[in-house]
């Protein structure tokens, strides 16, 4: 490969780290992508994907920081290091400063380092990514885009919390996350119904073991659910979501619990694990529910939060116009989405049971008052777009 050739993009995970190459000129077209799963285990996994190929290597045990230098020696040998132009990163929170993505300098390092108490589940294993990526690639530019950015703007009913106002200027508000996610859904949606993404009044729900929603109208993130922290919002596969915060005051009192244990388990073994007793997995959930009740009620917790926070998101909206699911339960559960859209005639919302099935990319029946999508997740397109402009801005002003 030729010098400068290739963006690499990273996007590091609470347990994984997935990673993309592309060739700087085509931020599209894919020249590697695979991931590392079940970093910070024993049996952390690298998961190379090449067309239809796929390979698996076990790497035993690994930290975020770990597994990018193991991932910077393999792209050294496979593609040399001189070929990587830029480096993209999510980064989960950009508190109140950052609104787009920008080069990542000392200055924003330090921003970060400061910021890792309103994201201490992501921003410390993020800056690990940032920090080996920078020793070993040197004045290679770096870009942070911020999954906090796409809500920036939201109304300020969104965005303020029910607490003592002083705490706002603290940064204490509704930030909103998986915006890479919501950005890339409405850039597909400019693509195939531009009047709809302009105008419309939306509503994106990205499932997966992190799960959110979001109410977008013209254009613009009006709502959603998760809040000054990720684990806001819907129970998700082993966080809470939102929870009545007397609860802190009780376990802390009858059941020993201090804040770091209550920390511990809101993010690690409350939402569906803590319902189920078994698997924060839907997959798991949804083979055991017929003979495991403890399954079928987590599972049925899912997705009748889902439905209800559809139908808060369509009165925030004054209607609904289209319905978009994406991430992993999103994009491949036909039973999920089904289970959620049941019951929501009232709205708009009917599902073709074929499409549905079919994964096809509108599902909804035809007729149907509102338009259902299924967008496949690609926040590293999105991430890759923004990094290749940075980097034409920054050599047209040579």
């Amino acid at each position: 490969m030729q010098n400068g050739r290739n963006i690499l993009i990273l996007n590091g995970g609470f347990s994984s780290l997935k990673f993309a190459v592309c060739e700087s000129a085509h931020s599209g077209s894919w020249t590697l992508r695979g991931q590392f799963e079940r970093i910070g285990t024993s049996d952390t996994l690298f998961i190379l994907t090449e067309g239809p190929a796929e390979s698996r290597r076990d790497c035993g045990s690994m930290r975020h920081g770990a597994a990018t230098g193991f991932l910077l020696d393999w792209l050294e040998k496979r593609l040399g290091l001189a070929s990587i132009a830029a480096v993209g990163h999510r980064v989960v929170h950009g508190g109140l400063k950052y609104q787009a993505p920008e080069e990542i300098d000392d200055a924003m390092l330090g921003e970060l380092r400061r910021l890792r108490q309103f994201a201490p589940e992501h921003l410390p294993t993020e800056l690990d990514i940032i920090s080996a990526c920078r020793e070993r690639l040197g004045g290679v530019l770096q870009v942070a885009c911020f999954d906090t950015a796409f809500h920036w703007n939201m109304p300020a009913i969104a965005r303020v919390l029910p607490i003592p106002r002083r705490f706002n200027a603290e940064g204490v508000v509704r930030y909103g996350f998986h915006g890479i996610s919501y950005t890339h859904i409405l850039q597909s949606l400019r693509g195939d119904v531009p009047e709809q993404a302009q105008k419309g009044r939306l509503i994106f729900a990205h499932l997966g073991n992190g799960a959110s929603l979001a109410a977008i109208r013209d254009g613009r993130s009006i709502d959603t659910t998760m809040g000054f922290t990720p684990a806001a919002g819907i129970p998700m596969s082993t966080r809470s979501g939102d929870l009545d915060p007397g609860i802190f005051l009780y376990l802390l009192t009858n059941s020993g619990v201090d804040a770091a244990g209550f920390d511990r388990m809101m993010n690690h073994q409350a939402g569906l694990l803590g319902v189920s007793e078994t698997s924060g997995d839907l997959r798991d959930l949804l083979n055991r529910e017929e003979s495991d009740d403890r399954a079928a009620e987590a599972a049925a917790l899912f997705c009748y939060s889902v439905k209800k926070q559809i139908g808060a998101y369509a009165a925030a909206l004054g209607g609904l116009d289209v319905l978009v699911f994406t991430g992993g339960v999103g994009q491949h559960s036909s039973v999920i989405r089904q289970r959620i859209c049941d019951n929501l005639g009232f709205l708009g919302i009917e599902l073709d049971p074929a499409l549905n099935a079919s994964a096809a990319t509108v599902i909804s029946a035809a007729g149907a008052g509102v338009e259902v999508r299924v967008i496949a997740a690609d926040e590293e397109a999105v991430i890759a777009n923004a990094v290749k402009a940075i980097l034409t801005r920054k050599e047209s002003s040579r």
